[in-house]
């Protein structure tokens, strides 16, 4: 287990540079000693498995693998993984899990087993799957795992009732959601508020990665001068806008940059489901709620929701009308409401972190 805890650190170093792929680690052992590893760095690059040879810097045979998931077997951006583990004369691999892709799906394992390699399934499964819950769904579904990230009071307040929000919480707090925006393939927000914040929805770490920027924004009024439309050239910047928006606006975006996509939904909003589904058809597996208390509800109510990450300051600021994470229709009953999972509480500075995923809607 020791060697593939070590893979699996080894995996997490890819976070933020490999989605679509899935994160993986590999390490090698002999004899009792590591003799090489490696991961996944980047979408397109070579593969876990391949960067542990090239670091042995000599013979691998008789080494056994530890690998977080099952070796591919078929070209793709790279060659397969199977040919270079038989080439290289390992006795033995020990997977975590298998690789749900329709491409691989167990037939990884079985050339393995052909060439003559024994091969363990299973160890730090339930670690393996947690850490590759972005790919695993995305790979069996095509959408995108979506992480709901709010920050209120202890009062549930996003906002004062004037709208003020900078800052609820803490810069530890700030700072770990930089490092969220990192790890996403996208940012998503609502129109209002980029109409009242003018965002830039970057990840302002140094040598972070940068994600996408998603505006749902039914009738295209995102600013063509605005900070987002202006930094296109830094990240992609998408807009999904009802069929009936206005085409001048969809035009004038068009130019400045912005990757524009008309969704199902009347004049008044965009069908979330529908845009989900074209930002996972566009390989963004993975995306960072920030929006409003209407957007967030809207993905709630069509289930589009995977994990919720929310911040709670120790303050209170009042109002019937200051605004709350989740807004729209609400749920009637509390036997309707829903429920999240493997809860963590952690502290961020001065603030708490609350995280769960959803149970099944």
């Amino acid at each position: 287990m020791t060697y593939m805890l070590r893979a699996l650190e080894l995996a997490a170093r890819g976070e933020g540079f490999v989605q679509p792929n899935p994160l993986v680690g590999a390490v090698l052992e002999r004899d009792g000693r590591v003799i090489g590893e490696g991961w996944h760095e980047r979408h397109g690059e070579a593969h876990a498995e391949v960067n542990a040879f090239r670091s042995v810097g000599g013979d691998a045979s008789g080494a056994t693998l530890y690998v977080t998931l099952e070796p591919c077997c078929h070209h793709g951006k790279t060659p397969p993984c199977t040919r270079e583990i038989v080439a290289r004369g390992v006795t033995r691999v020990v997977v975590a899990i298998e690789d749900p892709n329709p491409l691989v799906a167990g037939r990884g394992i079985a050339e393995l087993r052909a060439a003559g390699i024994t091969v363990d399934v299973g160890t730090g499964a339930a670690m393996a799957r947690e850490q590759n819950r972005v790919f695993l769904k995305y790979i069996a579904t095509g959408r995108p795992w979506v992480t709901l990230k709010t920050a209120m009071t202890l009062d549930g307040k996003i906002a004062t009732r004037s709208g003020e929000s900078r800052w609820i919480t803490g810069e530890e707090a700030r700072r770990r959601v930089h490092e969220e925006r990192a790890r996403h393939a996208a940012v998503v927000t609502g129109i209002g508020t980029v109409l009242a914040d003018d965002p830039l929805l970057d990840a302002r770490l140094p040598g972070a990665r940068q994600p996408a920027r998603v505006v749902v924004d039914s009738l295209a009024r995102l600013p063509a001068d605005g900070r987002l439309a202006r930094s296109v050239g830094r990240s992609p910047v998408w807009l999904l806008h009802a069929p009936g928006a206005p085409a001048a606006r969809v035009e004038a975006l068009h130019a400045a940059g912005v990757t524009c996509r008309a969704c199902a939904g009347d004049g008044a909003r965009v069908d979330v489901a529908d845009a989900c589904r074209r930002l996972g058809e566009a390989g963004l597996a993975s995306l960072l709620l920030e929006g409003g208390g209407e957007l967030n509800y809207s993905f709630l109510a069509a289930g589009q929701v995977d994990e919720v990450m929310a911040f709670v300051a120790p303050r209170i600021v009042g109002g019937a009308g200051a605004a709350s994470p989740v807004g729209g229709a609400g749920f009637g009953r509390l036997s309707d409401a829903l429920e999240l999972s493997g809860v963590s509480v952690e502290r961020a500075g001065a603030d708490v972190m609350i995280r769960g995923k959803l149970l099944k809607y």
